[in-house]
């Protein structure tokens, strides 16, 4: 889910009002999760007003899209940043943090794909080495103390440095809404952006595109047409299905029609050709991790396909028993990364078994995209376990049909015995 806006968490090394300090403390150096909008443009003023401190905004490019990046660096200056630093993650984030849930089959409660669960350590990771090459002492974001983004940044700066000082403003400060954020840039001289204000709460990367707010805060009301923007109404779809060919090696995707990209690059292909048919919307009611429900729209166009295939790909080449654990896993893992835990032992270790068991999930699988709809019409994988020659209804050389009939004699030998006790047998 997308937030914007958060507050401090002060750690034991954060001092009290002190000389050259600020109205809350004195820090030196913050590095700060910015987006280049009103929340965040505002609360660089309010880090140097109340904590004394340079502050460094960091931005991170996982494939929300150029017009995000365009003008940060004059909007980070003038709002009092002492630099602004861009990294692009979008090959990391695909590799490293998209491809291991999809590998492990990971969807929390039954259809959130994990677009910002995923992306926010990602952002935290690249925040912390920020602050280490800088000599911060401290970092922030703009996530609102309702939401679970808070968590996710805050669990991994916990996790890769304790040391740091995590001040989050939306749980500190008396901006309570957006006119009380313009009123504060203006008596500080910070320009406040001129864009419209998109009456939803959004939050996009390379995997998906989400939507909060407004009416969809009230989940019997229909999402308007003109809010998705990766995907075309699946009414409005072409005519004619288009099929598509995944290859998978290892339990992830390399290919696309038989052309190798490279992570990021092959999630876009399938982004611009799942958008246009219509697939990957999904409208659902979810738990928040503070324990409120929240109602958000998600668009996962090229996420809906793979995960499709990789799906379909296992019914070749695992088991019925390693299918069912692995089933099971993938519930804890979402629960994981959806909580912001993505640096926890546990999931790292289901994710060991996850690389484990998938090493022979090889192959290729073609799906036909039609008007919102992924039908997988073909598979095939060096390492199948499906043989027609055993599975075939004509007869063959190792199944014999008559030995079916001890096995389920001894398979039924529990039921059996029970209805003749239930009986008086």
């Amino acid at each position: 889910m997308a937030e914007l806006n958060a507050s401090p968490v002060t750690t034991p090394s954060l001092q009290t009002t002190a000389a050259g300090g600020g109205l809350r403390g004195k820090l030196n150096k913050v590095v700060l999760a910015y987006s280049g909008g009103l929340d965040t443009s505002v609360v660089v003023p309010w880090l140097r007003e109340n904590y004394g401190c340079e502050v460094v905004c960091f931005t991170a490019d996982v494939g929300q899209g150029i017009k995000e990046l365009e003008g940060l660096e004059e909007k980070a200056k003038a709002s009092g940043a002492c630099q602004l630093v861009v990294k692009d993650l979008k090959e990391e984030f695909v590799k490293d943090y998209v491809f291991p849930c999809l590998r492990a089959g990971a969807v929390y409660e039954r259809k959130y794909l994990l677009g910002t669960s995923m992306a926010r350590p990602v952002i935290a990771k690249a925040m912390v080495d920020v602050a280490k090459e800088v000599g911060a002492d401290a970092v922030s974001h703009g996530c609102t103390g309702k939401g679970n983004d808070q968590v996710r940044f805050e669990l991994t700066f916990f996790a890769l440095n304790p040391k740091l000082n995590v001040v989050a403003p939306w749980r500190e400060w008396d901006i309570t809404g957006r006119e009380d954020a313009i009123e504060y840039a203006k008596k500080h001289n910070v320009p406040v952006p001129v864009t419209k204000k998109s009456i939803y709460s959004r939050d996009r990367n390379l995997w998906h595109l989400s939507h909060e707010g407004d009416i969809l805060e009230d989940p019997a009301n229909e999402p308007k047409k003109d809010m998705y923007m990766m995907s075309v109404d699946p009414e409005d779809a072409p005519d004619q299905a288009e099929y598509v060919t995944i290859g998978i090696e290892s339990g992830l995707p390399v290919s696309v029609n038989g052309k190798r990209l490279s992570p990021a690059s092959l999630l876009a292909e399938l982004n611009e050709i799942g958008g246009r048919h219509g697939i990957g919307r999904v409208d659902m009611v979810e738990n928040r991790l503070v324990g409120m429900k929240s109602r958000g729209v998600y668009e996962t166009p090229g996420g809906t396909i793979l995960f499709a295939a990789a799906r379909e790909l296992e019914f070749l080449t695992l088991d019925r028993e390693t299918i069912q654990v692995k089933d099971s896993l993938a519930l804890k893992y979402a629960e994981l990364v959806y909580s912001g835990r993505w640096f926890d032992p546990l999931r790292e270790s289901m994710d060991a078994f996850m690389q484990k068991i998938t090493e022979t999930t090889t192959g290729s699988v073609t799906v036909k995209l039609y008007k919102g709809s992924v039908i997988v019409t073909s598979r095939t994988s060096p390492f199948s376990l499906y043989r027609q020659d055993i599975s075939s209804f004509e007869s063959g050389q190792i199944y014999d049909q008559a030995d079916a009939a001890g096995f389920i004699r001894l398979y039924g030998l529990p039921m059996r015995v029970r209805a003749m006790l239930e009986q008086g047998f």
